[in-house]
């Protein structure tokens, strides 16, 4: 019998800085247990320096990362959607589990900023990946 691995989306409106994190904290995490996505529902052109700078800091390095668009499908398929600042924007599916992380949107933040939305997400992330694996 095969075994599924639950799938977590992250989504905000840029896919520069919130979801980007988050996502790549949880590839870290879960270590192969859960597939990771992030999308933005109106994506920017690149993802912001001070995230990229925050991450690396941490050993992660999202500088050949791009924001994705947010697609139904990515929805439909997710088994987890978090929303981070997207409102009304974000599709909702019936059935899937939605949850709401606010988290202050990184863009324009100095690094010391952004490195306390980091850490906040990874907490959330921590538990996250307690609860899926």
């Amino acid at each position: 019998m095969a075994v599924t691995i639950p799938s977590v989306l992250f989504v905000c409106v840029h896919n520069a800085g919130r979801s980007q994190m988050a996502a790549a904290l949880l590839g870290r995490l879960a270590h192969g247990r859960i597939d990771v996505k992030s999308a933005g529902t109106e994506p920017a052109d690149r993802l912001h320096p001070a995230v990229v700078a925050a991450m690396n800091e941490i050993g992660i390095d999202l500088a050949h990362e791009r924001p994705a668009l947010l697609t139904p499908d990515a929805v439909g398929t997710a088994d987890v959607v978090i929303t981070m600042g997207c409102g009304d924007t974000c599709p909702v599916f019936p059935g899937k589990r939605y949850e709401d992380w606010q988290f202050e949107d990184p863009a324009g933040q100095s690094l010391e900023a952004v490195r306390a939305i980091r850490d906040g997400i990874e907490a959330r992330v921590r538990n996250l990946v307690a609860q899926l694996t």
